[in-house]
This record gives C-alpha cells, structure tokens and sequence, in this order.
C-alpha cells in the first residue's frame, strides 16, 4: 500500500468517524428534546388531573376564582380563536398568493416582503401596545373581543403570509403550463390548479397560526382580556376572558395562590388539549385536501 492509499484510508476513517459522532449527538439532541416535552406534560398532568371534571369543563369561576371551573375563559379562548382567524386567513392566503403569482418582482414587492418577514420577528406585546394605539383608542372599539382578535390577527399574519406563499411557489410550474395550453385563464388556473394543490401547506400554516393565538396572553392584556367576568361575550365588543390570561391570574394575582394551583395546572391541561384538538383538526383537513389533489 502506497502513501495516497493510506492517506486516502486515513481520511475515510476519519469522516466516518465524524459522521457517527455527528449522528450520535443529534440523536441525543433529539431524545434529549423528547423527554424533556413529555417531561413537562407528564409534570403539568400530574399537579393538575385533580381538577378536572365534567363541572370544572362547565362551570364559571366563583369565589375569587379560587373555586368553580373555567367554562368563561374556555369559550373565549373558542371566540378570540374564530373571530381572529376570520380576519387574518383571507387577508394572509390574498397576500401569499398575490406574492407567488402576481407580483411583478420589484423593488415595491421585495420591500413588502422584507416588512412581513420583520413582521415576524417583533414581540407579542408591540402587538398589544399597537392593537391598544390602534383598536382600542384610536378607532373606538374599546377594550373588547374585536380589538383583541384584531390584534391577533395582525399577530399571525406574517406567518400566514410566508407559509401561503411558500405553499403556492412550491406547486410545479407545469401545472401551470399545463392549465394555459388547455386555454384556461390566468384566475382559472389559480382557482382550479394552484389553490387545491397548495392547500395542504396553507392549512399547515393556519394549524401553527391558531396555536399561536390560543396562546398568547400579552396582546389581548392590552386590547381585550378582562380579569374576571361571570358571563361569556355576548357582543363583539364586550370584554373576554382567555384560558392564557386567566393562567397568569391565577399563578400570580389570586387571593390564595397554594388554593389555586391544582386549577391553575388544569386550565394549562385543558389548553394543551384545546391547541392539540384543533391541530388534530388542521391534520385531518391537510390529509383529505392532499389525497383530493392527487
């Protein structure tokens, strides 16, 4: 064996080396990572699946929320879910869409891009302050369940807009080519082409958008969120109760916080179920809508 070979030798064992160590530590990374989320669920399960029951589901909070259920917070986390989800889809798909299939290339398009895309990166509580300056004072809506879904909105828009666009540029362009020669238009070959097959990525998108506002607590401080109130929100400008509000209220501002954190432990239950159903629901839709555009 000659000098190159055994060099040659040399360099292989060293980057077989190198890749089963490289192997090694990303599958411990990633074990490391599992545990230590069924760690955290397993620890949040067992100081809280004391307080659950049929009435904690159904009943409103009493006695200075020391007592009863979380029935006001549950819906009005449903309602902050819904309402702002109407307003940021539409607006988010329009604009993915309009990035990936109508925009010239520009200067002007690459400037909205780079505003969405620093959109994304700004703290949930510069949207709360925005959504204050805006919603609640400056258009009179108040502190109420519009101006919080409103400012929701406008928190995850950056993130529909990016995954709809993602969405739409990633069908083939001979899709496309293929709608033109059959003498379809460019709103038709949209229509009927680019939208069914980018569906199940945009809906992946919507899926990581309504965790995001089930979630997020200091937006709606601001704009929406009440400390306490016995009844749902009848009107959209009435003030809301949030299971992430009502969270904080009870880990930090109840009157007898050691009273308090079997319930506190079963409202963060109950939004770990609430984000886990409706992704469980994103799923379902994403695969029927992958298996109609096949």
């Amino acid at each position: 064996m000659d000098r190159k070979e055994r060099e040659a030798g040399k360099g292989m064992s060293f980057r077989r080396i190198l890749d089963n160590t490289m192997s090694i530590l990303l599958w411990i990374t990633a074990l490391s990572l599992v545990l230590l989320v069924f760690g955290l669920i397993a620890y949040i399960f067992f100081r809280g699946w004391s307080a659950l029951s049929w009435e904690f589901i159904t009943q409103p909070p009493r006695d200075s929320m020391t007592k009863g259920g979380i029935s006001t917070p549950l819906v009005g986390t449903f309602q902050l879910v819904v309402l702002s989800m109407i307003f940021a889809l539409p607006v988010g798909i329009a604009t993915g869409l309009f990035f990936a299939e109508y925009s010239s290339g520009g200067t002007f398009t690459h400037l909205l891009r780079l505003a969405v895309r620093c959109l994304a990166g700004v703290p949930s509580v510069v949207f709360g302050l925005f959504g204050l300056s805006l919603f609640v004072i400056m258009l009179g809506l108040g502190s109420s369940l519009i101006s919080a879904s409103l400012t929701l909105a406008c928190l995850v828009l950056p993130l529909i807009i990016t995954s709809a666009e993602q969405a739409f540029l990633a069908v083939p362009q001979d899709y496309r080519d293929g709608s033109y020669a059959l003498g379809a238009t460019k709103w038709q070959t949209v229509y009927k082409v680019v939208l069914p097959a980018a569906m199940p990525t945009v809906i992946t998108g919507a899926i990581l958008s309504i965790g995001r506002v089930a979630g997020e607590t200091a937006p709606i401080i601001f704009t929406g969120a009440a400390f306490f109130t016995p009844e749902i929100a009848k009107s959209i400008f009435d003030e809301v109760m949030a299971l992430p509000y009502h969270i904080l209220v009870l880990a930090t501002a109840g009157t007898n916080i050691s009273e308090t954190r079997h319930i506190q432990y079963g409202t963060v239950l109950v939004l770990l179920a609430l984000v886990l159903g409706i992704s469980s629901i994103g799923i379902a839709l994403r695969n029927h809508y992958r298996k109609c555009s096949r």
